[in-house]
C-alpha cells in the first residue's frame, strides 16, 4: 500500500473526483489502481468562499515497487506506515497475582483492556456505579438538584469523558500509533467508522455510554473483573513497594502492580496518597467560565456561505490571548452544538463542564474561557491547588443561590462591570438553571481582569464573540488535575513507590479522552513487562 498526502479538492467535489486525483497524482491508468481507502480527511476554511477538503489516502496499485521508484523524491507519496498494534507481552499460564486498575475513565478502561488482551485478567475497581446507573444519578442533579457524591459527572464508569463532547483527537506525540489502536477499539465497540479518518473525530455522550458497556463486556470475556462501588480507601505500602489495596468496606486485595487511573477529581484519594508518602507535586491548571453563543453565529464566522454544510458540521474554534498582566487566556473544551452541564462532585459546590451529542445539533455553541494559573498562585503545599479549586466552587454555589444553580452574566454586562438582570437572545443551557448577577467575585481579580481583556480581542477574530447577549456561566475549575503524581520515565512507576503506576489525567499525564486512553495503553505495557521481569 502507498499513502498519498495533501490531495486537495473543493468542498462540493463529485464522488469521482478523489479517484481521478489519485490517478493524476500517480500518473497511472485507471486499471492500475486496484483500490483505496481514506486515511484522513480535514478541511481548510481560511478562505471561506472556497473551503477545501484535504485527503490522505492509502492506495493499492499494480507494481508498487516500480511506481515508488518513479516517484522517488515526492514527499507526498510514501509506503503506508504499519499502524497495527503489537502486544509487548503475553501472560504466562502460571501467573498467580493479578494487576489492579483503579478507575474506569478512558485511561483505566484502556489499561484494563490491553492487560486483558495480553492475558493478565485485571481486577478493575471503581468507586462509582456502572455507566447506566451513573447516568441516572447525573440526570438527578441536572433535573432535581440531587447530588450523589460517588456517582456523578466525575465518578463512575466511563469517567468524566462520558459527559463531554467525546472528542477523540489530541496533540500528543504518538510515534507508536497508539491512537490508532484507541480508535480501532472504539469502532469495535460500535463507534461510527468515520472516526478512523475525519481530522477531528468525536462521539458524544449517548454513544459513549453504549461503547463503555461493550468494552467492559470484552474485558470481562477475557478474564477481567469489574467491581463497582468499590472505593479504594487506602494503599498498603511496605519498604517502598505496593503490597495491596484496602477498600472502603475493609476488604483487602493483595496486589503488587496497581494502576492509579483515578481522574482529576479524586481529591480524597490524592490526600490519602500524600499521607502515605507517595510523591506528589502541585502542577499548573486553569480556571474560567463557560461561554455560550448561538451555534449559527460560530458557523457563519468560521464557514461563511458554507455554514451548515453536512461535511463541515457544527463549527468549532480555538482562541488564545496573552494579557498585559502576564496571564494567558484561551478557549478550551469547545462543544459545538452542545450544552453546559453541572459537574459538581462535592456537596455545596458548583462546577461547570460542556458536552455534546454525536449530532451536535443543539442551538448553542459553548467552550470554557480559562486563565492559566500556576502553583505560585496557591503556594505552600502539594495539595494546595485542591483548596484553591474548592474556594471558588463554593463561592459559585453561594452566588448561584445555594441550590446548584450556577451564577451567570451576559458578556456585555461583564465587560461593562454591571450585574445582569435579564437574559437576551441567548438562552443558557446549564441545568438545573442559572442565577443572573455579577461574576466579579467568583474568580480571583487577576483572572477576571484577564478575561475582560481577552473577550474583545477574541471578538476581532470571531465577529460577534463579545456580543452583549452571549452568556458566561461559572465556574470551571476542573480543566485538569491540580497535582502530578510523579513517575519514572522508563518504568512508569511512582518515583518512590514500586508497583504503583500513576496514569492518565488525574496523575497529571493526560488531558482528554484520547491522551488518557493512550496513556492507559502505555501503562498497561509497563505493568505487563514489570510483571514478567
Amino acid at each position: 500500500m502507498l499513502r498519498l498526502n495533501e490531495i486537495n479538492l473543493p468542498l462540493n467535489h463529485p464522488e469521482s473526483a478523489l479517484s481521478d486525483a489519485i490517478l493524476a497524482r500517480l500518473a497511472i491508468a485507471a486499471d492500475d489502481l486496484l483500490g483505496f481507502t481514506i486515511f484522513r480527511r480535514s478541511y481548510d476554511a481560511r478562505k471561506k468562499s472556497a473551503i477545501v477538503l484535504t485527503y490522505s489516502v492509502d492506495v493499492e496499485v499494480r507494481d508498487e515497487a516500480a511506481l515508488l521508484r518513479s516517484l522517488q523524491g515526492n514527499r507526498a507519496v510514501m509506503p503506508t506506515p504499519d499502524t497495527e498494534y503489537k502486544f509487548v507481552a503475553r501472560a504466562p499460564a502460571s501467573l498467580t497475582r493479578r494487576p489492579v486498575v483503579i478507575g474506569t475513565g478512558p485511561c483505566g478502561i484502556f489499561a484494563a483492556l490491553i492487560l486483558a488482551q495480553m492475558g493478565f485478567r485485571p481486577i478493575v475497581l471503581e468507586r462509582g456505579k456502572a455507566v447506566r446507573e451513573r447516568t441516572k444519578d447525573t440526570w438527578g442533579l441536572w433535573r432535581k438538584r440531587k447530588l450523589e457524591p460517588e456517582s456523578n459527572v466525575q465518578f463512575g464508569e466511563g469517567g468524566a469523558g462520558t459527559f463531554s463532547d467525546g472528542k477523540l483527537y489530541s496533540q500528543v506525540k504518538d510515534p507508536k500509533h497508539y491512537g490508532r489502536k484507541v480508535l480501532t477499539e472504539f469502532v469495535k465497540a460500535d463507534a461510527p467508522e468515520e472516526i478512523l479518518y475525519v481530522s477531528k473525530p468525536h462521539i458524544g455522550t449517548f454513544r459513549l455510554v453504549k461503547m463503555v458497556e461493550l468494552m467492559r463486556e470484552q474485558i470481562e470475556a477475557l478474564g477481567g473483573e469489574f467491581r463497582f462501588q468499590h472505593k479504594v480507601d487506602d494503599i498498603d505500602i511496605a519498604d517502598g513497594r505496593v503490597q495491596g489495596v484496602i477498600l472502603a468496606g475493609g476488604e483487602y486485595i493483595a496486589a503488587d502492580h496497581v494502576v492509579l487511573a483515578i481522574g482529576h477529581s479524586a481529591r480524597d484519594t490524592f490526600q490519602m496518597l500524600y499521607e502515605r508518602g507517595v510523591y506528589i507535586e502541585a502542577k499548573p491548571f486553569s480556571v474560567g467560565f463557560r461561554i455560550e453563543h448561538p451555534q449559527s453565529l460560530i458557523d457563519r464566522c468560521r464557514f461563511g456561505p458554507s455554514a451548515g454544510h453536512p461535511i463541515l458540521g457544527a463549527a468549532d474554534y480555538k482562541l488564545v490571548h496573552h494579557c498585559e498582566n502576564g496571564r494567558a487566556v484561551y478557549s478550551f473544551c469547545m462543544c459545538p452544538g452542545g450544552t453546559v452541564v453541572a459537574a459538581a462532585s462535592e456537596p455545596g459546590r458548583v462546577v461547570t463542564n460542556g458536552m455534546s451529542q454525536y449530532s451536535r445539533n443543539e442551538r448553542n455553541a459553548n467552550s470554557v474561557i480559562v486563565v492559566g494559573i500556576t502553583p505560585a498562585d496557591y503556594p505552600g503545599h502539594p495539595l494546595a491547588g485542591i483548596a484553591f479549586q474548592q474556594q471558588w466552587e463554593t463561592r459559585a454555589y453561594e452566588l448561584g443561590g445555594a441550590n446548584y444553580d450556577a451564577p451567570a452574566q451576559l458578556v456585555g454586562d461583564f465587560l461593562a462591570g454591571r450585574p445582569s438582570t435579564a437574559l437576551g437572545a441567548v438562552e443558557p443551557s446549564y441545568k438545573p438553571g442559572v442565577r443572573l448577577g455579577s461574576l466579579d467575585s467568583v474568580l480571583p481579580d487577576y483572572a477576571i481582569a484577564a478575561v475582560r481583556e481577552a473577550l474583545p480581542v477574541f471578538d476581532k477574530q470571531l465577529r460577534g464573540f463579545a456580543m452583549h447577549d452571549a452568556v458566561l456561566t461559572g465556574v470551571e475549575t476542573r480543566t485538569s488535575s491540580p497535582v502530578r503524581i510523579r513517575r519514572h520515565d522508563d518504568t512508569l512507576q511512582s518515583m518512590n513507590t514500586k508497583g504503583l503506576f500513576p496514569a492518565g489525567e488525574g496523575a497529571g499525564y493526560a488531558g482528554g479522552i484520547m491522551s488518557a486512553s493512550i496513556d492507559g495503553i502505555k501503562v498497561a505495557e509497563a505493568v505487563a513487562l514489570s510483571m514478567l521481569a
